[in-house]
């Protein structure tokens, strides 16, 4: 079997000892990988794939998605706001919604091509200056403004914790806010700390290294 299946199995196997695992999504997150890199797992069956910037995505993935009409793509990087209208033309999820003018685009680019897309506000939740995100205690306002003057379908929330030992008070952090939102979806770790995030009810994990290898 191929390599990548094989590693794709075994976090597959892991995240299966969580009595949750069924609502748990896998997004294989294959930016900078060429699509013949990623065949084999689509051949595997699995549907969920990331990627993080959109003129990429847009060469790899649209002939590819329009005659594959089973695949999800997940725009999981930092949204440009001048990308937006062809994000929506691409992605079917977005785990990055991070301000009032990205909301703002997005919503009036799915209106004017009549699709909906699947939203994950970006949480600052280390309040971090480099990282992007809507600040923690800001978060309820905008999600208002999203879902009641932008229309938009907001499934859950999405953060990048700190890179430090700190990351498990992150995560319940962020599932705390989610769930008192009312949210049954929850955008929440990667290859390093995956199984971290599954013990805090994450529902999509963001999975690219340890399943494609590392990247060049």
């Amino acid at each position: 079997m191929n390599k990548i299946v094989d590693r794709f199995n075994i976090i597959q196997s892991n995240i299966k000892k969580d009595k949750n695992f069924n609502k748990i999504k896998i997004v294989a997150v294959s930016k900078t990988f060429e699509l013949n890199h990623i065949k084999p797992l689509i051949d595997h069956g699995h549907v969920h794939f990331g990627e993080n910037k959109v003129q990429e995505a847009e060469i790899k993935w649209r002939d590819f998605k329009s005659k594959n009409k089973q695949i999800k793509l997940h725009m999981v990087g930092k949204l440009q706001n001048n990308k937006a209208k062809k994000a929506v033309e691409l992605f079917d999820y977005i785990h990055s919604l991070d301000s009032q003018k990205l909301a703002d685009t997005l919503s009036k680019s799915q209106l004017a091509i009549n699709k909906s897309l699947k939203y994950f506000i970006q949480v600052n939740i280390g309040n971090e200056n480099q990282k992007s995100g809507i600040p923690y205690n800001e978060v309820d306002a905008f999600y208002t403004y999203c879902r009641n003057e932008k229309k938009m379908e907001i499934i859950g929330l999405m953060a990048i914790p700190p890179n430090d030992e700190h990351t498990n008070k992150y995560f319940k952090s962020l599932s705390e806010l989610n769930t008192s939102l009312g949210f049954k979806e929850l955008s929440m770790g990667m290859s390093a700390d995956y199984m971290k995030a599954v013990n805090y009810k994450s529902t999509f994990l963001r999975i690219g290294s340890s399943i494609f290898g590392e990247r060049i």
